[in-house]
């Protein structure tokens, strides 16, 4: 039910700390990952580990917010049967210092690029039913999506988990649920995964108090290892979740439970 044997899987922003340990371990299922970045070096290291380790991975250099990158690389393959939306930039911040440029970018980068996605690749979601069965859209959202942050966590206005993020992660679910009712007839599953607390290995090092912190607001008492959100992408794109769409799974550790 697992099994993704030669799936062709695009996973955007899969050179980063959380979309390179999906992409190696969605590889490891048996599918073809498409790895994104804007950097093509990053691409061509991240391919060449996968394949290392025996995986299938093709380079799929575009910035997802330029429309053109992604219509030429739509245009230049022929069927995609799984795309995980995981790629975002942007800085911290509070509403007193953010500004509109914030809110624009961060919304741009999650909502539009998704949106944008979604429809260019449409011919290939509706070739792969044709192929397999089912085509899925797996879109990364946030535990920020879904509750607010506690600023009481945070040393500056900088460091905080910013506003525009989740508000931008929030409005990422709700598209989720009116694209997976969109599609649901054509066997194109739509659904999002909220990781919680996984702070990078940067965070980790430099800032281990706020690490702390964190750890003491999960009722599993511990921050997510980035391979421990595979598993649920797994699922999503597999045949496993045949009769899923249109919901929002987080993988917190259990932090927006209570």
């Amino acid at each position: 039910m697992f099994n993704l044997d030669r799936k062709k899987v695009l996973i955007t922003g899969s050179t980063g700390y959380l979309g390179s340990e999906l992409a190696y371990g969605v590889a490891k299922y048996g599918a073809h990952i498409y790895v994104n970045s804007r950097s093509l070096s990053n691409c061509e290291d991240i391919v060449a580990k996968i394949r290392l380790a025996g995986g299938l991975a093709s380079v799929a250099c575009f910035d997802v917010t330029n429309e053109d990158e992604v219509a030429e690389f739509s245009g230049s393959i022929d069927c995609l049967d799984v795309l995980v939306n995981n790629a975002y930039t942007g800085s911290g911040g509070t509403i007193e210092i953010a500004d509109s440029t914030n809110y624009l970018s961060s919304y741009k980068a999650s909502v539009i690029a998704s949106a944008y996605l979604v429809k260019s690749f449409l011919p290939h979601f509706r070739q792969a039913v044709l192929k397999n069965g089912y085509a899925s859209v797996i879109n990364v959202a946030s535990m920020y999506g879904m509750v607010s942050p506690d600023k009481r966590i945070y040393n500056s206005p900088q460091g905080t988990n910013p506003p525009f993020y989740g508000a931008a992660k929030a409005a990422l679910i709700q598209w989720t649920k009116y694209a997976a009712c969109e599609f649901a007839r054509e066997k194109i599953r739509v659904n999002s995964i909220s990781p919680g607390p996984f702070p990078s290995t940067f965070v980790q090092k430099d800032n281990p108090q706020l690490v702390e912190k964190i750890i003491s607001k999960v009722p599993m008492d511990r921050i997510g290892v980035p391979n421990e959100l595979v598993g649920a992408v797994v699922f999503l794109a597999s045949s496993a979740s045949s009769y899923v769409t249109g919901i929002n799974l987080p993988v917190d550790g259990g932090w927006t439970a209570w």
